[in-house]
């Protein structure tokens, strides 16, 4: 069997662990052949690929980012666009199978092209950890791991000036990123999109910590709004799934706290170098399992499902289910978090 994989959407640390995972189980227990697509979507539209073989993966669980690329193309639009046409360049091509790596935009589109009759398996990728059918996705542990030092360094730099710092990280509209690492770095409250609160309580908590003589750290998820705003802040425009661009929050926040508090406030936007650089032990060995399940999933021809992990098992599912709804955080975690606020 010839197997073409693709990388879609924001890159995430274990993206190439998952490749040699699905690669070195292909070659050695079935003598697959595979192939790569060139920037996600992108590739398969415009039938952009490379060949793969077993050495090209040597030592690739360590390294961060993707080797094949990857974009935020609509696999639906342009001239190489739509099930049809995916499908002739597929059998033009002798690929009998995608498994497309991705978070909710890159498993929907999979998930239409299932069922259009494309043959296609999907492995969840985010570090938002946002995708419902999954207790975890590859790529959040690393994410946390970054945000946490980060949290550390720019305590010492507040406690130094006796400043407020509102650090932002990712997570769209879920605030894992933000619960964990907020609470393994200490911070004093913690902002996520699943419960908005209003400046005067945020205030207060802060206010709280100032006169305790501390230095207030604030944590905020990107897709977090207060209780008088109708969305979360946007202001990049629309990606190539017409979803919001989030981000700037920490810039509204910074300024508002100090205006009511009188201390000193400044604000940080960790954006990208979540997820840069290598991927932690535990992504690395998460992403290989699910590479490998990935496998097993395409030879028992699940076409539409997608491999997840459920406790510390791989499981398979349907893609419908996992883009159905959102992994939010529950309201019994975030009242154990909020007991450690002000």
């Amino acid at each position: 069997m010839k197997i073409g994989l693709l990388t879609s959407g924001g890159d995430c640390p274990g993206l190439n662990a998952v490749i040699r995972g699905a690669v070195l189980k292909g070659v050695i227990s079935h003598d697959a052949e595979f192939v790569g697509f060139r920037k996600g979507w992108k590739g398969v539209v415009e039938g952009d690929f490379m060949p793969i073989e077993r050495h090209d993966v040597r030592g690739l669980s360590k390294q961060g980012g993707t080797i094949l690329g990857s974009s935020r193309t609509n696999p639906f639009e342009g001239e190489g666009g739509g099930p049809e046409n995916i499908q002739r360049m597929l059998d033009e091509n002798g690929i009998d199978a995608i498994i497309a790596i991705g978070g909710e935009g890159t498993l929907t589109a999979a998930r239409r092209l299932t069922d259009a009759g494309l043959n296609i398996v999907g492995v969840p990728k985010t570090i938002d950890n946002d995708l419902a059918a999954t207790d975890y996705s590859f790529g959040f542990d690393t994410a946390v791991e970054i945000a946490t030092e980060a949290i550390d360094r720019l305590r010492t730099t507040a406690e130094s000036h006796g400043r407020c710092i509102v650090v932002e990280v990712m997570g769209r509209h879920v605030g894992w990123i933000a619960l964990h690492s907020g609470m393994a770095g200490g911070a004093h409250a913690i902002l996520i999109p699943e419960q908005p609160q209003s400046i005067d309580q945020i205030c207060e908590w802060v206010e709280s910590v100032r006169d305790r003589g501390r230095a207030p750290l604030v944590v905020v998820a990107e897709g977090f709004h207060l209780t008088d705003m109708e969305e979360a802040h946007s202001h990049k425009g629309l990606d190539a799934f017409n979803r919001p661009r989030l981000g700037g929050i920490a810039e509204r926040l910074a300024p508002m706290i100090e205006e009511r508090t009188g201390i000193e406030s400044r604000d940080t936007v960790l954006g990208h170098i979540q997820r840069g650089g290598a991927p932690s032990a535990y992504d690395r060995v998460l992403a290989t399992r699910l590479g490998m399940a990935a496998i097993d999933a395409v030879y028992a021809r699940a076409w539409g499902s997608m491999v997840t992990l459920r406790g510390t098992d791989i499981k398979t599912v349907s893609i419908a289910e996992a883009v159905g709804t959102l992994n939010v955080v529950p309201d019994a975690r975030y009242d154990e978090a909020r007991i450690l606020f002000g």
